[in-house]
């Protein structure tokens, strides 16, 4: 069975407010088994689905049936989302800084997406790799850096989510 790595957007930020057990629970009684949450911001493992197309499908159905919100789920393969991190084309502790990966699943979004690079400021690095964005940006301008002020449009909610390296460590760990 293969293990995936599921990451819920928006999830204990913004007022959608999950307790990372229940998470757990509504995806095993869905059928997922070895469901592992990591951190408390929406990241779970999982084993299950024949694809990861049909384990976001079921994820997202199984979060909005049980907690009554609208659920967007990225799923990658563990091996590929193991992959992403140990691409990471920056130096990935440097000191005041953050160091981010933003998965995409829209192909189209990632393309108008990776144009971000060309306005971004001279503090913000930003490249694009497989399926993804990679960032760096000091620490207290996220929020205010070029993709932290795209990010937040509706239009990329569904199809993008961004986790710091660290997290990813944890997550492949």
């Amino acid at each position: 069975m293969t293990r995936y790595a599921a990451f819920l957007r928006g999830v204990n930020v913004g007022g959608v407010t999950l307790k990372m057990a229940d998470v757990a629970a509504a995806l095993t009684d869905a059928g997922f088994v070895n469901v592992r949450t990591v951190l408390a911001s929406g990241n779970v493992l999982l084993d299950g689905g024949t694809t990861a197309a049909k384990v976001r499908t079921k994820a997202e159905a199984t979060l909005r049936d049980a907690f009554g919100y609208e659920a967007w789920v990225l799923v990658y393969e563990l091996e590929a989302v193991r992959a992403v991190a140990a691409a990471y084309p920056f130096e990935a502790e440097v000191d005041g800084h953050h160091s981010y990966v933003t998965f995409v699943s829209d192909p189209d979004i990632l393309g108008e997406l990776t144009t971000l690079a060309d306005d971004a400021r001279p503090d913000e690095k930003i490249v694009r790799g497989e399926g993804v964005l990679y960032w760096q940006v000091p620490k207290a301008s996220t929020l205010d850096s070029t993709i932290g002020k795209t990010m937040g449009k509706k239009r990329y909610k569904s199809s993008t989510t961004t986790r710091n390296l660290r997290t990813l460590a944890k997550v492949v760990k």
